[in-house]
């Protein structure tokens, strides 16, 4: 099996377990065919002020400019 075909099937099982996101990253600091996994629990932006349009204490201030 090579890498591309390895790549596709543990994508798939993470799928076919139920995982709703995935971030693939390669990196130079491992050495070949060494692979890591690290979670995170939880969605920060579901039901978020910022994911609602609701937040209430950003300093940021909306205006336009004429041309």
């Amino acid at each position: 099996m090579n890498e591309v075909d390895e790549l596709i099937e543990m994508i798939d099982n993470k799928m076919s377990s139920g995982v709703s996101r995935l971030s693939v990253g390669f990196s130079e600091d491992l050495q070949t065919g060494v692979k890591r996994e690290s979670y995170h629990h939880g969605r920060c932006d579901v039901g978020s002020p910022w994911a609602k349009g609701t937040i209430s204490n950003c300093d940021v201030t909306d205006r336009t400019e004429d041309n």
